[in-house]
Parts: structure tokens; C-alpha cells; sequence
């Protein structure tokens, strides 16, 4: 799962990008190359599960997050952000909501919202451009040869233009599979899953009003919206303990952080559920697509777990934390055998039987 992050100048970007991967940038403004780097994602489940396995080795699931060049007249114009953000699984766009004298605004004024907009219509007007000049290809095309493909595709890229031209983005628009197949090669950005990363001051985290104004614009886009601040998370950054951070934490009347945050809405806008393994040796933390089956989840693990698949013997974390042991979920009846037609649920513990 790749998530790009982007923004205008001057939004805190750079610094949330260091904070959430730990990955040190030194001068992004000079770089114009993508700037990688990972996040373990957080979830208390798996913390609760090493506590009581007390395994060997622990191995949370991991997001990879893309610094992307910032957004500003020469990226745009050059077009190169545009083919760096189609690489991605998601965007996260940060935008700026606070204030601050020492840093300048490439707008002129702190305007979130303003913002927001400019960007997402700059992301609409890529993928318009786009459908645009693919039609005059196929067009032509059609013209000397009446090929069937083309025309469906011509009329396909003429319900995207229509459907853009609304100023809608294209996740918003229903496709039927042969005409998701149709277009999953093409660099068509507004189809990404998007999430929203309002960058406040400390005083505004409980700001409901930031919030609900973002919310209100985004209603019917398909985008989730979170609010951070990246000064706040540098200095919970720098706490040794993570009791001492959780009440940083609880002061500021801030319930998880925005790695925390980020993830969860990262995973849920792509449609993503974590399931585990456990044991002495190792527990472990899985990404699986919603309405995946035991075979695809086995798949996840090891590709021979999906090739020589038998069985899954399933507990749920909810009932081993009511019960307290596997011991204890066995003698009720609770670890349940399900074979190839079960769909994998959110927090499932799995144990794959195969044979290869």
C-alpha cells in the first residue's frame, strides 16, 4: 500500500512525512524525485496480542508513504506530479490551517479551504486534459477503422470528460468491470482513494469547527479529512516513554496520533483489513482487501499457503481477549475450521493448514 503525500509550499508536509517515517529530509524543496519511506501501522490489537503471546519476534504491517514534490506552478506545469501521484495506491493532501508570521504563504494569506480547492481542481483538470486527448485519438482512429474496442472506449472516455467537466472526481463515478479494465492502465488521479491532512496549531486539534467545515466540503467526494498538527506531533516525537506520550497525549485532548490517524483512514478508504498470526515465535499483523476469502488471506502470508490450501482454523481477537487463552476459546468450541469459501473478518487470528 502506497500512500503519496502531497501539498503546496509551506504546509508542513515535509515535516509530517519525517515524523510519520522517521526517514530524515534534508532539503525537499531542491529535490524534484519522489522521497520513499515507511510506517509501521499502528493498531492496539497487536499490541495487546504481543503482550500476551510474549512471542520471539513481533512484525507489525507496514504503509509506504511518498514524499511527492510540492505542488506549484513549474511541478504542474511540468506535469511530472502528476505521473508520480498515479503511481500511488492513495493520496494524502495536506493543507495549511495555521498560522504563522515566520513562514511565508505561497497565497498570500492562510486560506484552507481556498486551497483545497485550488489543488483538487488541479487534479480534476489533469484527468479532463487527459480523457480530452484521448478522445481526439480514438476519434481519429474510429474514423478510418470501425473497431468495436475503440468505440466502447470512446464512449467510455466521453462519460469520464462529461462526468469531470461537473467538477466531480472520478472515484465518485459507478463503472461496470469491463469498463474498470478499460481505463486501469491509464493515469487517471482523481480515481485514487484521497484523504485530507488539515495542518492546525496546537490550539486548534479541538477546533470542531475546522473540522466540520472541511467535512461539509468533502460531503458526496469520497475523501476522508483528518486534522494533525505537525508542530504538536514533532514534540510527542521527541518523549523517551510511551506512557509519557500518552500523556502528552491526554492534555492536549488528542485521542491517537496522526500516524494512528492516517492509517486507519488510509485503510479504510482502500477498502483494507488487518487479520494476524500468532504464536511463541512471532505475532504478526496482515493487510487484507475487505471480502477476501481464506485461500487470498493464506496468499497474503506465503504463496504456497494459498497454492496448497486446505483449511483455516479461525479465533476472533474480541472473544480471546473476553477468554483470556486459546486453551480456553478450544474447550467452548470457539476456534473455528473454515475452508475455502470463508470471507476473512476484520481482527480474525488465522491458522492456515496447507500441503504442497
Amino acid at each position: 500500500m502506497k500512500v503519496g503525500i502531497i501539498g503546496l509550499p509551506q504546509t508542513g508536509k515535509k515535516m509530517l512525512f519525517q515524523i510519520l517515517t522517521g526517514n530524515e529530509v534534508k532539503d525537499a524543496s531542491k529535490s524534484s524525485k519522489p522521497l520513499p519511506g515507511a510506517a509501521d501501522i499502528i493498531d492496539s490489537r497487536f499490541d495487546t496480542l504481543v503482550d500476551l503471546y510474549e512471542p520471539k519476534k513481533n512484525v507489525r504491517a507496514r504503509i509506504d508513504l511518498v514524499l511527492l514534490p510540492r505542488m506549484e506552478a513549474e511541478t504542474i506545469s511540468k506535469g511530472d506530479i502528476f505521473k508520480d501521484i498515479a503511481d500511488m495506491d492513495a493520496v494524502c493532501h495536506v493543507v495549511r490551517a495555521f498560522e504563522d508570521e515566520a513562514i511565508y504563504h505561497a497565497g498570500g494569506s492562510v486560506d484552507a479551504l481556498r486551497d483545497f480547492d485550488m489543488v483538487n481542481s488541479e487534479l480534476i483538470l489533469h484527468d479532463q486534459i487527459f480523457a480530452e486527448k484521448r478522445i481526439e485519438r480514438l476519434s481519429a482512429m474510429v474514423k478510418k477503422i470501425k473497431d468495436e474496442d475503440q468505440q466502447k472506449e470512446l464512449v467510455l472516455m466521453n462519460k469520464l470528460k462529461d462526468f469531470l467537466e461537473s467538477e466531480k472526481p472520478l472515484r465518485m463515478i459507478e463503472l461496470s468491470e469491463d469498463e474498470e479494465k478499460m481505463i486501469r492502465s491509464y493515469p487517471f488521479i482523481t480515481r485514487k482513494k484521497l484523504v485530507i491532512a488539515v495542518n492546525v496549531s496546537e490550539h486548534d486539534l479541538a477546533n470542531d469547527g475546522v473540522l466540520s467545515a472541511f467535512r461539509e466540503r468533502c460531503e458526496g467526494l469520497m475523501i476522508e479529512v483528518m486534522l494533525v498538527s505537525a508542530k504538536v506531533e514533532a514534540e510527542i516525537a521527541l518523549l523517551d516513554t510511551k506512557e509519557e506520550k500518552e500523556e502528552f497525549l491526554k492534555d492536549l485532548g488528542i485521542q491517537e496520533t496522526a500516524l494512528e490517524s492516517l492509517t486507519k483512514l488510509c485503510l479504510k478508504s482502500l477498502n483494507l483489513i488487518s487479520f494476524f498470526t500468532v504464536g511463541k515465535d512471532e505475532v504478526r499483523q496482515w493487510l487484507l482487501r475487505k471480502g477476501s476469502k481464506a485461500p487470498k488471506a493464506a496468499g497474503v502470508i506465503h504463496s504456497d499457503l494459498e497454492r496448497g490450501f486446505i483449511r483455516a482454523e479461525v479465533f476472533k481477537y474480541d472473544e480471546l481477549m473476553e477468554k483470556g487463552s486459546e486453551a480456553e476459546l478450544k474447550k467452548l468450541g470457539k476456534i473455528y475450521v473454515e475452508g475455502k469459501d470463508y470471507v476473512v473478518e476484520d481482527g480474525d487470528i488465522l491458522n492456515i493448514r496447507f500441503s504442497v
